[in-house]
């Protein structure tokens, strides 16, 4: 079998890309599923090159056995919202950076679904692969015991990672020199009468627009 239609035994997610560039970002979903011992198909379809092959991909995806799709296309990005046209199964679309504007084109293609043709947009890149995949497995342990307990797992070892870090903000000479800065402004505002500094967030609407998005 070729590679692009790799297959995994009792496969559960399929994950679909619109051109085999994408395939070295895209992998990263395989890679999350069979960490959980869950085992996907890896296809390239085309919405726009090969519309006939990506319906039938995905008009015969649940008879398969897949429960979940993960779609991964950049530019114009409407392969994700084509297989959430031609399928009921939970549709899990990802952004991919491959044109000038840094994937914010994919983004908004991606995310922008009428009503009643959803489609679950993640990040862009790498990371939307990734949790794309972390959110099928979540979608999947609704019915799988075994799954749900494995997360469960995984949960508590990043909270201990999470506890066990050191911040990076609370050592060294320079963090040192901060909480010093910070103690004399206190208390020179302290003998003023003066009230404590307020950090201020700029809105939304003071900040610059970016280039190309992302």
């Amino acid at each position: 079998m070729a590679e692009s239609e790799r297959r995994e035994r009792s496969p559960r997610v399929g994950v679909v890309m619109g051109s085999e560039s994408d395939r070295p970002v895209m992998e990263e979903a395989a890679r999350v599923l069979g960490e959980f011992g869950v085992g996907c198909e890896v296809v390239v379809r085309s919405a726009h090159r090969s519309p006939e092959a990506t319906a039938r991909w995905a008009r015969e995806a649940r008879s398969r056995g897949l429960r979940v799709i993960i779609a991964g296309a950049g530019g114009a990005a409407h392969l994700a919202g084509a297989i959430a046209a031609y399928s009921r199964l939970p549709v899990l679309g990802v952004p991919l950076a491959t044109s000038p504007l840094g994937g914010f084109d994919a983004l908004l293609a991606t995310v922008q679904m009428p009503p009643g043709v959803p489609v679950g947009t993640l990040g862009v890149g790498a990371w939307g692969v990734k949790n794309a995949a972390h959110l099928a497995l979540r979608i999947l342990a609704l019915e799988d015991r075994g799954l749900a307990r494995r997360l469960e797992q995984q949960a508590l070892e990043l909270a201990r990672r999470g506890a066990g870090a050191a911040d990076p903000r609370s050592s060294g000479p320079r963090s040192g020199r901060l909480r010093e800065a910070r103690e004399r402004a206190q208390r020179a505002g302290a003998t003023r009468g003066a009230r404590p500094p307020v950090r201020v967030r700029s809105g939304p609407g003071s900040r610059r627009p970016r280039r190309g998005g992302g």
